[in-house]
């Protein structure tokens, strides 16, 4: 499962999903996701309230696709009763150069259904195709045992965990989880921003 750029070629399926790369279209429905409360509760940073955030959000999204040649997919229901409905977002992207850093998020009413792995399943085969020289990462705030539970069903392990740099509460935590082991040198190249 090769892409090469955004819109090229045709979109991965999974059993009940199409992932496509994100387009204009798909801003407001992306916006929705980050703006719920149910979405970004175990994750407070990541919450948006300014259609702006999310532009900016997609256009990285974008440039990784066409700088790595992945980054992340909408994925949407194939499902008789949600065909087509948006069931969230997920992929795989570079993070500073030296790893993939696997991402999902689900609208709320998809949870619990076991989408959220047949995205990552999609995102690792695609990764290990584009550059499987790079590990693949996730990083998750300590107390998102949802995420935790989802990341280590995919194989991923805890590899490091402390303070999440950046994070305006002094208190989170940051986990980082790999799918090897991880140098000291890489570890610190990948929490210390």
């Amino acid at each position: 499962m090769r892409i090469d750029a955004p819109g090229a070629g045709s979109n991965p399926t999974t059993d009940r999903l199409v992932l496509a790369v994100p387009q204009p279209s798909d801003l407001a429905e992306i916006h929705e996701l980050y703006a719920d409360p149910q979405v970004w509760r175990a994750d407070p940073i990541s919450r948006q309230s300014r259609m702006e955030q999310t532009t900016t959000m997609v256009e990285h999204w974008l440039a990784a696709w066409q700088r790595d040649g992945l980054s992340m997919w909408v994925a949407r229901s194939t499902e008789p009763a949600t065909e087509g409905r948006l069931v969230g977002i997920g992929g795989c992207f570079v993070r500073y150069g030296v790893a993939w850093n696997l991402g999902f998020r689900l609208h709320p009413t998809f949870w619990g259904q076991g989408y959220a792995q047949e995205i990552i399943r999609a995102a690792v085969a695609a990764a290990r195709d584009v550059r499987p020289d790079l590990p693949l990462t996730a990083y998750l705030l300590e107390g998102n045992t949802r995420s935790q539970r989802t990341t280590e069903r995919a194989g991923l392990r805890q590899v490091w965990r402390g303070p999440d740099a950046g994070n305006p509460d002094p208190h989170a935590i940051r986990l980082l989880y790999a799918d090897r082991d991880l140098s000291p040198a890489l570890v610190q190249t990948l929490t210390e921003n």
